[in-house]
């Protein structure tokens, strides 16, 4: 059977049953609640792979890759902040399920005020439209590799296409049920490649023979500093993302919620595993001038054609999957924390419907311009971690952990986190510094002190404002 028949036939099939979920649970959103929370009717099962699936996408697929074939495992290290973020989601899920509300923002305004929530949804927006972005840019870089004859950029708008009509359809419903479908097609796949690779590379003898020395070091050649610089920024979006706490607020209940986690656990650390792992052996047999294409090159040309296609396939609905997510997440904030809350408050269900459906197609178009702006996926992928994570992280894990967090202190480190990621990007591209110290490290620093210093030169918050999370 021809190639490129195998590879459109299977892509062809994925296509086929990601439309058939969006329409059949198209069918079932007559609600904001259906739309934006699945009607909190979610199960466990449910939730484990759509967990899983909304974490690993591009992210792990490309920028993963690309630090992986760069820097060989020493690329762990950027996962293993994912890890490291798990360990403390595990004693909030239920915690979280149980405060059942729609959206980041509406934690962090009913513990803090209504400026907390317009910060955040800022900070939201703008970390989730570059994430958004560079799904669009995977996702072409997948379609050209399927179909050499299609540029990546004519590519990168079908991709968008697709996104933009299936988020806007049914919201949360259709990419729960669509994380099922493509989480368990990707991890038994890889599962296979993997060992299918290793022997064809010669074996890990094989490796060392032909990557550098560094790729098998702890730091690797950044170091202590480039390593921890990279496991920050994806233990602190974790910890914080939106898009995870929006899957706990749509589960069933607080314990589907908090068994949900487990699975998370077991699921990402295997996968993430695999897929580093994938790409180090792709780099030791391929070599290419785009590293973050080594997975899906590796796919195409390493592995026979019905085990190429299927894993081209899944990375595919992976990278739509992703960019659903992160594309249907700040659409909710605006609906749901500007749009109802400041501009219509006395707005109907079906007024927020078509608002929620017509702010996904807009924040789409907008994520795919900026996805033009920039190459590396790992460069846009740690900006966009770090933006988030010391903007939006450290006040939300102050609603949990600690009770003398004013509000203030939650501003003044929303703010802060969001001015010196960007601040200190800009001025390392304009050159104004010579310093090439990971961003994360001064945003943090900064949130962190301002959160906490500001917090205790204020009054504490008064028992009313800590009472709905006392439970």
């Amino acid at each position: 059977m021809n190639q490129n028949f195998t590879y459109g036939l299977v892509l062809g099939i994925v296509v086929a049953a990601l439309i058939s979920v969006t329409v059949v649970k198209m069918l079932g959103v007559k609600t904001r609640d259906d739309f934006m929370v699945a009607g909190r009717k979610l199960p466990w099962t449910v939730l484990v792979f759509t967990l899983l699936s909304s974490w690993i996408g591009a992210g792990s697929l490309f920028a993963g890759a690309e630090n992986a074939y760069k820097n060989g495992f020493t690329a762990l290290w950027l996962p293993a902040g994912g890890w490291i973020g798990l360990a403390v989601i595990a004693g909030i899920a239920g915690r979280a399920r149980s405060f059942a509300q729609f959206t980041i923002p509406d934690l962090l305004e009913t513990r803090y005020n209504a400026t907390a929530r317009v910060m955040a949804t800022i900070a939201i927006v703008i970390a989730y439209m570059v994430i958004t972005s560079y799904q669009f840019k995977a996702g072409g870089d997948v379609l050209h590799l399927i179909f050499p004859d299609l540029q990546k950029t004519t590519g990168m708008y079908i991709i968008a296409g697709f996104v933009i009509v299936f988020t806007a359809a049914a919201g949360m419903a259709s990419i729960a049920y669509l994380d099922v479908i493509i989480g368990g097609l990707v991890t038994v796949i890889v599962a296979i490649a993997v060992p299918m690779l290793l022997t064809k590379a010669g074996g890990f003898e094989g490796l060392h023979a032909a990557l550098p020395e560094s790729h098998f070091t702890v730091f690797g050649e950044g170091g202590a500093a480039r390593a921890f610089g990279t496991l920050l920024p994806t233990m602190l979006l974790l910890i914080g993302n939106q898009g995870m706490y929006q899957k706990f607020f749509s589960a069933r209940s607080e314990r589907d919620a908090k068994i949900a986690v487990g699975g998370w656990i077991v699921g990402t650390v295997m996968l993430e595993t695999l897929l580093v792992m994938l790409a180090v052996i792709g780099s030791s047999l391929y070599k290419t001038d785009s590293p973050r294409e080594i997975i899906p090159l590796t796919a195409r040309q390493g592995l026979p054609a019905v085990f190429g296609a299927l894993l081209m396939g899944g990375i595919f609905a992976k990278v739509i999957s992703t960019a659903n997510n992160y594309l249907f997440s700040p659409a909710t904030n605006l609906v749901h924390d500007v749009y109802e809350r400041f501009i219509n408050p006395q707005a109907t269900q079906k007024q927020s419907l078509l608002m929620s459906r017509g702010l996904v197609v807009a924040l789409g178009v907008l994520a795919l311009l900026l996805a033009a702006q920039f190459n590396s996926v790992l460069n846009a992928a740690l900006y966009a971690y770090t933006i988030y994570g010391s903007a939006v992280t450290p006040a939300v894990m102050a609603v949990f952990f600690w009770n003398r967090t004013t509000t203030a202190g939650a501003v003044s480190s929303i703010v802060a986190g969001t001015a010196v990621t960007a601040g200190w990007n800009i001025a390392q591209v304009m050159k104004w510094t010579t310093s090439d110290l990971d961003a994360v490290y001064p945003a943090v620093i900064a949130s962190v002190v301002l959160l906490i210093g500001v917090s205790l030169a204020t009054p504490p918050p008064s028992a009313e404002k800590l009472k709905p999370f006392m439970a």
